[in-house]
């Protein structure tokens, strides 16, 4: 395998490799042949978020020089650690070492900078979880993915102390400052690119004490079938629980997914008797330091945030 930097030439490619390893995948291991559909076009999505917020991190596994592509992995590189996001493998090329390959360049970067890397991994794919944990990969907070049925979403709870609100430039140092301690990472660039909302996809809320203070946030995304809510965090169940709630009745009577910790199991019972069901699991992996996070904490899978 050769790997190589994803050109602007090779995004449809990219969509089409991504689209047909996650079908080809859920409809193996999990019986769910159609979940993704047939149009590999709304996968573009991917590549073109990636490369608009992260310009030239995108790395790709070649046959050879300018060959077929087999494989895709998108990392982030931010002041506190590396994230890695989508890695993605030609069904057609499995186990000839192409997902190795790109996260062996991940890491050989991230050693360099001295920084951690992290990811969220589908506990439900052994396969990928054996190879994060062979490269070191230690595995920390387990989220249940929580999806409410066509036409069903709770009610909004409201906030126990302020009040929720789309957010403002104004509030990205208060987003920032309370990710940062209760994760203690930075990933200012990420809040920046979601409120400035270039491509009109995304909506971030924050939940602003009655003394003003952010107490926390959540950001989501709607474009086609990519609807999800994430990344977010904050500082307790009832504040995850208005903000929830709230991304949710913003986009009734679609019904994004939810990452929910599944240590944070007030949060999670009420989800379940407003009707949310899990459809899959997810592990939170680190390779390197890390902090035991505080509060409630959101990943995503768009932009992939570990």
């Amino acid at each position: 395998m050769v790997i190589s930097i994803l050109a602007e030439q090779g995004r449809d490619a990219a969509a089409r490799l991504i689209h047909n390893a996650l079908s080809v995948w859920y409809a193996r291991h999990l019986n769910q042949p159609g979940r993704f559909g047939e149009a590999w076009e709304p996968f573009r999505i991917f590549p073109d978020v990636y490369e608009s917020l992260d310009p030239g991190r995108a790395l790709v596994a070649l046959e050879e020089e300018g060959g077929p592509l087999r494989g895709i992995c998108f990392y982030h590189p931010r002041p506190t650690h590396v994230s890695v996001g989508i890695v993605a493998v030609d069904p057609a090329a499995g186990g000839r070492g192409a997902a190795r390959a790109m996260l062996d360049e991940v890491l050989r970067i991230a050693d360099e900078s001295g920084k951690p890397v992290r990811l969220v991994s589908s506990l439900m794919n052994l396969d990928s979880f054996s190879l994060y944990t062979k490269l070191g990969f230690v595995p920390g907070t387990v989220f249940q993915d929580l999806q409410f049925p066509p036409g069903q979403a709770p009610p909004w709870v409201p906030a126990r102390d302020g009040e929720v609100r789309l957010a403002v430039a104004g509030d990205l140092p208060g987003m920032a400052a309370v990710e940062r301690e209760l994760t203690g990472l930075d990933r200012r660039q990420d809040f920046d690119f979601f409120l400035e909302n270039a491509g009109g996809i995304w909506r971030t809320m924050v939940l602003a004490g009655r003394d003003g203070q952010i107490r926390g946030f959540l950001s989501s995304i709607a474009s086609g079938g990519t609807r999800m809510l994430g990344p977010g965090a904050m500082r307790d169940e009832a504040d995850a629980l208005a903000l929830i709630t709230a991304q949710l009745e913003a986009h009734a009577p679609e019904n994004p997914v939810v990452l929910v910790p599944a240590r944070a199991t007030g949060l999670v019972q009420a989800l379940y008797a407003a009707g949310a069901r899990n459809v899959e699991l997810h592990v939170a992996q680190v390779r390197g330091d890390a902090l035991e996070p505080k509060g409630i904490v959101i990943p995503t899978f768009l932009p992939e945030s570990g």
